[in-house]
């Protein structure tokens, strides 16, 4: 039985397909040779059908053995070929289907990495893994086999239609009335099917959220006895899918047995008035038996031709939802400035090929810097230092709404900086903008005197390193993951950096130490643990500007008092932006934000705004909590 899909048409069919003839039209000469060899394939069929007019007429009614047996022959070779190609045909597709799809895969891979974070804010996980699986599958599916069916069954249908009326028209008038009933009965039936096979995907996608967040919250289940509840409700969204799943399969499964049951009506009624006609001198026996194959071959490429439509329908749209995935605009980057290493030679600050532990601004002529106010003569190098500045910075997620408005800051080399303030009063949006993850509204930011859109976001973020709230480890092991910070580094390395963070004792503890196996993104280990690996993964980037987001939140106050030496040791000569709800955390920063609404309402050391009893003041005593 041909496939049932539960996708909606493509909207731009035709786009669709010029950007899927794009893959194909890169192995042009194979698809072609496809092509030719489906032609030959189906043209075999028909011609072998037609040749049972003559082996009648000419051979079997006058006794002629020897010609019978030279045409079974000629017959068997032509079948052989057609059965060859076939063969041929379908191995081909598949290695073209394999390629073309590993390439889309590949594409759309790559340009994901490059689309900007604001694509990932306003589009779920679910629903971009589903381009990479259910839609590369359906693409794939369509490729193996229905891109070669549907040429074969095209060739069969106008090829049988023009046999049928070249070996007799009047018996054609028949067989043309049961295929127009047939492709209307197919065509209702697919319609039908369809609406409830939507449904029953919507049904089936509504159970799977269900019971995935039902088995995330068996502790709450539990602790509240909502079992009873719960499973109502389940047993209610059950009962919906099972009456969608029931209708769509119900007239699902009616297509092929109608279709083969109006097959054999037409046949019989064929056989009949052609029967009568050779009878009555009207036509030979000959015709008849070669018309009557034809008749009972009629009906499945009919049927598997307008399924596949269906299906290959299915497949563009996957399609289409994969190229507007791809054809979303990418990260924008008209950087100029580099990051190189360096090294001082004769007094001059010149560019080292190897890794030094410094490194420089490479910076071309045509790029102004806030030291000179101009473009200088020749390229230059500026020292890498981690001076951060904001000039009246405003941000907003949306044109509508403002996140920060007129923030204006600095951080000198060396210097720690902290960030404190309710929820959503903008303290991530600063870290977030320092990485360019977002473009400002107004203002500037600059770094070491270079506005940061002027320096390429690659070698930008290679010169911060940042640790937050939300740790994510990678399938790997702990060495790995520490290594992701810095790719060349050595097992010494990666052992110094978990020591700075205090991580190497309970990695040590573990059956496999730094080679125990991480999955799930580290599932095996306490929560407390994964946050000490992610510092251990900043600590090894060795980055002139230190971000901590929350990076001490998951790990309790006696580990935080343990680290708070290694961290300083790490911090040491760096610019450091810390945000941290616990204020103990943040009293020896050079310098305090507290941030209310996207603006700074307060700064100052933690002397400083003791003395000024203001907001930190009553944060740091108990008088006001932090949301």
């Amino acid at each position: 039985m041909a496939r049932n899909t539960n996708f909606s048409k493509p909207k731009d069919v035709k786009g669709t397909l010029l950007q899927m003839g794009s893959y194909l039209g890169r192995h042009k000469i194979t698809m072609a040779l496809i092509t030719c060899l489906v032609a030959v394939s189906a043209g075999a069929n028909i011609l072998g059908t037609y040749l049972l007019k003559p082996v009648i007429n000419t051979y079997i009614i006058p006794g002629d053995i020897p010609g019978l047996i030279r045409m079974v022959i000629l017959m068997g070779l032509l079948y052989l070929t057609g059965a060859a190609a076939c063969l041929l045909y379908n191995q081909l597709m598949v290695h073209i289907a394999q390629k073309v799809v590993g390439e889309i895969r590949a594409d759309l891979f790559a340009h994901t990495q490059r689309l900007p974070l604001t694509y990932f804010d306003t589009h779920t996980h679910g629903e971009l893994m589903s381009r990479f699986t259910n839609d590369v599958d359906t693409v794939t599916e369509a490729l193996n086999s229905s891109f070669t069916m549907m040429i074969q069954s095209f060739i069969n249908v106008t090829g049988t239609i023009a046999m049928l009326l070249i070996l007799d028209w009047r018996l054609s008038m028949i067989v043309f009335v049961f295929l127009g009933g047939m492709m209307v009965f197919v065509k209702y039936n697919s319609s039908r099917s369809r609406r409830y096979f939507i449904e029953q995907q919507k049904y089936l996608g509504s159970i799977n959220g269900y019971v995935e967040e039902m088995v995330a919250g068996q502790k709450v289940e539990k602790v509240f006895n909502h079992e009873p509840q719960d499973f109502a409700e389940f047993c209610r969204r059950n009962e919906a899918y099972r009456v969608a799943s029931t209708k769509a399969h119900t007239y699902a499964s009616m297509t092929v047995p109608a279709v083969v049951s109006l097959g054999y009506v037409n046949y019989a009624i064929s056989a009949c008035v052609g029967g009568l006609f050779a009878l009555s001198g009207l036509t030979d026996l000959g015709t008849v038996a070669s018309y009557l194959v034809y008749v009972r071959q009629s009906t499945m490429p009919i049927n598997q031709f307008t399924q596949q439509i269906n299906f290959l329908l299915a497949a563009l749209s996957g399609a289409e939802r994969i190229f507007e995935m791809m054809n979303q605009e990418p990260e924008i980057d008209e950087g100029q400035v580099t990051l190189c290493n360096a090294e001082e030679k004769d007094g001059e600050l010149k560019e080292a090929p190897d890794y030094t532990g410094a490194f420089a601004w490479k910076v071309p002529a045509t790029v102004k810097t806030s030291d000179s106010g101009e473009v200088g003569e020749k390229d230059r190098l500026i020292p890498l230092r981690g001076d951060v500045r904001f000039n009246h910075v405003v941000f907003g997620y949306t044109p509508k709404k403002k996140v920060l408005n007129d923030i204006s800051l600095y951080a000198k080399p060396g210097q720690k900086i902290a960030f404190v303030g309710s929820t959503g009063a903008g303290k991530t949006t600063i870290i977030n903008l320092i990485n360019r993850f977002y473009e400002i509204s107004g203002g500037s930011i600059t770094y070491d005197g270079i506005d940061v859109r002027d320096i390429k976001k690659d070698d930008l973020r290679r010169s911060l390193s940042l640790v937050i709230q939300d740790t994510h480890l990678f399938t790997g092991t702990i060495a790995d993951n520490i290594r992701y910070g810095r790719l060349d580094a050595s097992i010494g390395d990666v052992k110094a950096a978990a020591n700075v963070a205090n991580a190497d004792s309970f990695i040590r503890r573990l059956p496999d130490g730094y080679d125990t196996m991480l999955h799930s993104d580290g599932s095996n280990l306490s929560q407390g643990q994964r946050q000490l690996l992610a510092i251990a993964r900043a600590a090894i980037s060795r980055p002139p500007v230190l971000i901590l987001d929350e990076a001490t939140s998951s790990i309790d106050t006696r580990t935080e008092k343990l680290i708070e030496k290694g961290m300083d040791a790490l911090m040491e000569g760096r610019t450091v932006f810390v945000i941290a709800h616990r204020l103990s955390t943040v009293r020896n920063s050079k310098a305090i934000m507290v941030l209310e609404q996207g603006q700074i309402i307060e700064r100052g050391s933690h002397e400083e705004l003791l003395e000024q009893k203001g907001r930190y003041y009553k944060l740091y005593t108990g008088q006001f909590e932090l949301d």
